[in-house]
């Protein structure tokens, strides 16, 4: 919603928003972008009387705002047909969808698109480094969006992804989640069946071939081109390096394309950059012009990111929140960091996790860390549903579970010496605990240095 509003403003629209705790860094893109950001849903609201109310997919009904604005007749529509109508029609849309790499892919992509000199407008649900805002319009024939199977608003139950029709469609991965409106696997693969019928006979999807969820899909109906990922018969990666920069031969069925540089270790990026690759071709952007524009990728702000180091400790940031995320999170920050020690620093907070769906993942998830802190609120909005200590008990003594983020970023700096990675991970603001941590650190140094 915050980038919808940058591309809205872009536009020439004037533009306000409202939210209930919004954080960095899109309340920092908002405000420099001249948006007025409004804490809360006041029904007062409704006397701005705009043209439209765009309304996003954290609204219910009794929001006092919303109730207003049904009581009036105001006009209203959800933020993904807003921008279907009106930013991505006429355009060739490149839409990245699945579980997991939305938004790294949604970057490299839109990252090789601008290298190439297209000019690509973007709506993607973070911050790419090499463009540090989250949208633009773009002057340019393409357009990148990170396509997400969550609904569309609480008058519209489909997935976001269907008002985009895409012409080039990325199908990363497809596993379990957002267990609050999806009742199995069964129910999500039906929505991606639904995307897949939005993409014309000139299209192409771009799949991970290794992955049977989505083979399920496209064994509904297929009418577009079909290019393979992750699969010996199509793109695929070869003598690959792992290090802080990993190298790869980019392969196409037996063609050696060209060697990949980047600068995101892990498995998954790969998997990430040859789907990007892939994708991009079909745009007309040939694969070497590709692979040298990863080279110079920069990453995603709140992917693996560095916020600062204090008394030799690394603090890193991470969106991390379903366990598969949470493993491969924790498996690449280990293939750059070798066999230094990961405190792994975790706030369970989506909704698939507050309602305990994958809490019996979380040990196998969080294994590859030396030491382990998890962190529950006990009440309130973000409160677990379970008991955080309990599921993190397969562990043993390298776990512990706190209800308050003080005494746990006590624990962590007392825990942390010199060489250690903390690799701190929430979908949330986290209360700003990576900054806390950071000036912990250095006090406790600054006090064993104390004559």
């Amino acid at each position: 919603m915050g980038g919808l509003a940058q591309l809205a403003r872009c536009a020439g629209h004037r533009v306000t928003g409202c939210d209930a705790q919004v954080y960095p860094p899109m309340s920092e893109q908002l405000r420099a972008a001249g948006i007025d950001l409004i804490e809360g849903f006041d029904a007062q609201q409704l006397a701005l009387a705009p043209d439209v109310f765009v309304v996003g997919n954290v609204v219910t009904r009794g929001n006092p705002l919303m109730e207003a604005i049904l009581e009036a007749g105001a006009p209203f529509t959800s933020g993904p047909q807003w921008v279907g109508q009106h930013v991505l029609r006429g355009r060739w849309v490149l839409a990245v969808a699945g579980t997991h790499g939305k938004t790294t892919t949604s970057a490299m992509l839109a990252w090789i698109l601008e290298h190439a000199g297209r000019a690509p407008g973007f709506l993607i649900g973070g911050v790419p480094q090499n463009f540090d805002v989250s949208a633009r319009h773009g002057a340019g024939d393409c357009f990148v969006i990170e396509a997400d199977e969550y609904d569309t608003a609480f008058f519209d139950k489909r997935s976001k992804f269907v008002h985009y029709f895409p012409r080039t469609a990325v199908l990363n991965n497809l596993e379990f989640d957002h267990a609050d409106i999806f009742a199995d696997l069964a129910a999500i693969e039906t929505q991606f069946h639904h995307l897949v019928r939005c993409i014309a006979r000139n299209g192409r999807v771009v799949v991970n071939g290794a992955d049977a969820a989505l083979g399920r899909v496209l064994a509904r109906g297929l009418w577009a081109e079909r290019v393979d990922f992750d699969a010996p018969a199509g793109w695929h990666a070869l003598e690959v390096e792992e290090a802080e920069v990993q190298a790869f031969d980019v392969i196409r069925a037996s063609e050696r394309l060209g060697r990949c540089t980047l600068r995101l270790a892990g498995r998954h990026n790969r998997s990430n950059a040859l789907a990007a690759i892939a994708a991009a071709e079909h745009a007309g952007v040939a694969p070497a012009q590709a692979i040298a524009a990863l080279a110079q990728f920069e990453g995603v702000r709140r992917r693996l990111e560095v916020r600062g180091e204090a008394a030799g400790v690394t603090v890193y940031d991470d969106f991390a929140h379903h366990p598969t995320a949470i493993e491969t999170t924790v498996a690449g920050l280990r293939a750059q960091v070798g066999a230094a020690r990961i405190l792994a620093v975790l706030e369970p907070r989506s909704n698939t996790m507050k309602l305990g769906a994958m809490n019996a993942r979380l040990p196998g998830s969080l294994a590859s860390a030396d030491l382990v802190f998890g962190y529950g609120e006990r009440t309130g909005r973000n409160a677990l549903g379970w008991d955080l200590a309990q599921a993190l008990a397969p562990l043993g003594a390298r776990a512990q579970s706190f209800g308050e983020i003080d005494a746990l970023v006590d624990a962590v700096a007392a825990a942390a010496r010199p060489g250690d990675h903390v690799l701190v991970m929430s979908n949330g603001g986290f209360g700003g605990v990576h900054v806390r941590l950071l000036e912990a650190l250095a006090a406790a140094a600054a006090a064993q240095a104390a004559p």
